[in-house]
């Protein structure tokens, strides 16, 4: 399953209106902002249909995915949505992470804390926010949006040190394009070493200017921790492409 597809989902009281784009999407975010609202009217409307009271129009079917038998129900599950509320510890594993990639579903992940096994994009993981597109009291919008947006540096940035995710290609290339400089290039030898590596190169090295260097696409579920570091430590500066072809 490829593409884009529009999802607006409501009831007498709220609505949802959102765009999924990729093949893994997640939500985050605190208490009380409609998370867990979204995936119980999608259960609704998936086992009752117009009977629950609750309009869902999307091209591919919307289903949701929990408890122990899991497995057994994403089988019968094709070229449909899916979401996963936040609990459902099976998400976790490196069994569902295997299982997906051999589905044609999109999956839409509700989660407090990141998906290490998952290689999802940073473009991909969205707060929900109520919007005023309403002008009633019984009625509240709710629409996505990005909880890690791109910044665009508006000055140069000089590291003292390059931290790049891969020691094969890409470590190559860099350390090859800072050969002739004093900038230091060191290979985090994965995506999920670089925090450690960041941590390590504070500690031993007091204001040194430090640029990672990894691929967007895959960097989601680290994207917490590093934005938590970078606010205490502005040194640091995240570059994030999708591709570097």
């Amino acid at each position: 399953m490829r593409g884009t597809y529009r999802i607006i989902i409501q009831n007498k009281r709220v609505r949802y209106d959102f765009v999924i784009r990729r093949n893994l999407t997640v939500i985050r975010g605190d208490s009380a902002t409609g998370k867990t609202t979204l995936i119980e009217m999608v259960r609704e409307y998936y086992e009752n249909g117009a009977e629950s009271g609750i309009k869902l129009n999307c091209e591919r079917q919307c289903a949701v995915l929990s408890g122990n038998k899991w497995e057994q129900n994403l089988a019968f599950l094709k070229e449909s949505i899916v979401f996963i509320d936040e609990g459902n510890k099976f998400v976790l594993t490196d069994e569902f992470a295997s299982l997906i990639q051999r589905t044609d579903n999109y999956y839409v992940i509700v989660t407090r804390d990141g998906i290490p096994s998952l290689p999802y994009s940073i473009e991909e993981i969205y707060g929900i926010q109520s919007s005023g597109k309403y002008g009633t009291l019984r009625q509240t919008y709710h629409e996505f949006y990005h909880l890690y947006p791109a910044e665009n540096l508006t000055g140069e940035v000089l590291p003292n040190i390059v931290i790049v995710e891969d020691s094969n290609s890409g470590y190559q290339f860099f350390r090859n394009a800072l050969g002739n400089t004093e900038i230091e290039c060191i290979s985090a030898g994965g995506k999920s070493n670089i925090f450690l590596k960041v941590v390590e190169r504070l500690e031993t090295l007091s204001y040194s200017q430090i640029l990672v260097i990894a691929d967007g696409a895959a960097f989601g579920a680290e994207m917490e921790k590093m934005i938590r570091l970078i606010k205490d430590h502005r040194e640091i500066n995240l570059y994030l492409p999708e591709s570097f072809e």
